[in-house]
């Protein structure tokens, strides 16, 4: 990132702080675009785009989980990881508004989908299972499995859960010919990138807010926007697959409701090798139209912290709302909807302050190396503590910094300096025990104020890469 991409991105992302935002552009390969294509293309605007196969070919998964005839190589899989227990979904059961997992050696899903290959996937009396949100880079951390994308390398949230030894949003998922993922928006409305290593993938997408009039006369979304009936009161006792004669006169049904309602669904087929972004808070289903296997991270950076920042309040909201008839009774109201709320979301505001702050402290740290600012350093460790698979290749002591660069670190503590304004002025927050904290908002803003006070000191020779 430069100077001019730097004020251009604050430019777009300021006035609309806290906003919904993306519409709904045609989402096409557009040759190999590079980084700051991209982030004009697809962050900055929060539109889907889809990119062409040539950003996953060299990836050591699709040489060696691939067949000559691009067909999942299940030999190899078992070869490499028969032993590991992964999380399976069972697509015809219904667990709320998802499917259900349960725990699975890798061998025993193996010898079910080659049955189910074999069968022409149509007469099994099994049900149909997805391998689904598998940490296969966590357990296997120098597999050469695949790099990230240069373009979604600024990736605050494996950068956090890296640092604090704690789980990350990587994910394998591996699944026959007809299995689904319900309808959802990504956790947190995080952005997400999904690369398929082999087979198809039918994405239905939803901009945000058009998720609004889907709800039924409850506030509830619908679990399957393809269903004949998209608001059942109980599960379907088996999911018709779009592309089947019957299940798709069933599927158009469920589908003219929704058009009726005025939404119908950008649809996008993903073909082999070709990674598809999905924006923050596009809600979206997804089915496989062929067997598939397919590498996605959740992430999240400076371009959507905004809108991440939104959805947490709005999660504190309804946590109030649910619980609202035992506040008179709680000396420790706020405490305790912030527990909930963690327990429901997987975050709370104590927590996502604790994150800016990691990823603030680390850019400082950054910059003052870079730049010799004068006055006291960040005691933050500003090396990525994640696997190799996360980076794009070796970029020194401070990971991807080094390779985005010094103005990138500054548009991040400018993005984070908004959200921590918001923070700070915000009435929940205010209640909360923040004088424990190891060091308070203020402090860190007034750190962050320091550190871009003295960009005009910034070298800008080496910055012409992106």
């Amino acid at each position: 990132m430069d100077r001019a991409l730097l004020e251009e991105s604050l430019g777009l992302l300021s006035p609309r702080f806290g906003s919904p935002r993306g519409g709904v552009p045609p989402v096409l390969p557009d040759g190999t675009p590079g980084y700051a294509e991209l982030w004009r293309a697809a962050l900055l605007p929060n539109c889907p785009r889809l990119l062409p196969a040539p950003h996953s070919a060299a990836w050591g998964s699709r040489a060696r989980w691939v067949t000559p005839r691009g067909e999942p190589d299940l030999g190899a899989l078992h070869r490499d990881f028969g032993d590991a227990v992964v999380p399976v979904a069972d697509c015809a059961e219904r667990e709320y508004n998802s499917n259900p997992k349960k725990q699975m050696p890798m061998r025993e899903f193996l010898s079910y989908w080659q049955e189910t290959m074999s069968q022409d996937h149509s007469s099994s009396p099994r049900p149909c299972l997805y391998l689904k949100d598998w940490h296969m880079c966590k357990e296997f951390p120098d597999y050469d499995a695949y790099s990230t994308p240069e373009c979604f390398s600024s990736d605050w949230l494996n950068e956090y859960w890296d640092a604090v030894h704690s789980d990350d949003y990587r994910f394998v998922y591996m699944g026959p010919r007809g299995s689904w993922t319900p309808f959802h928006a990504d956790v947190f409305r995080s952005y997400s990138w999904s690369a398929n290593v082999c087979g198809r993938k039918l994405w239905l997408l939803y901009p945000p807010g058009q998720e609004e009039a889907l709800r039924d006369h409850l506030g509830n979304l619908p679990y399957d926007v393809t269903a004949p009936d998209p608001w059942p009161q109980d599960a379907p006792a088996k999911k018709p697959a779009p592309w089947d004669t019957a299940g798709g006169a069933r599927s158009a049904s469920g589908a003219a409701q929704l058009r009726q309602r005025g939404q119908k669904p950008m649809e996008v087929i993903q073909e082999a090798g070709e990674i598809i972004f999905i924006p923050s808070g596009w809600h979206h289903q997804v089915h496989n139209l062929e067997d598939t296997i397919s590498i996605n991270h959740n992430w999240l950076n400076g371009c959507n912290i905004d809108l991440v920042w939104s959805f947490l309040q709005s999660e504190l909201r309804a946590v109030q709302k649910e619980i609202g008839h035992c506040r008179s009774g709680m000396s420790n109201w706020a405490e305790q909807c912030q527990c909930i709320m963690k327990a429901c979301t997987g975050i709370n505001y104590v927590e996502f302050y604790s994150f800016m702050k990691l990823i603030a402290e680390r850019r400082m740290e950054f910059l003052h190396e870079r730049m010799d600012i004068p006055g006291p350093r960040c005691a933050a460790k500003s090396s990525s503590t994640g696997p190799d698979h996360s980076r794009v290749g070796e970029a020194g002591e401070h990971g991807e910094l080094t390779r985005l660069g010094n103005w990138h670190a500054a548009f991040d503590l400018m993005r984070v300096q908004e959200v921590l304004v918001a923070l700070q002025g915000d009435s929940d927050f205010g209640l909360l025990p923040v004088d424990s904290l190891p060091k308070r908002p203020e402090q860190l803003q007034m750190d962050i104020e320091h550190v871009i006070g003295n960009m005009g000191r910034m070298p800008t020779a080496e910055e012409g890469a992106h």
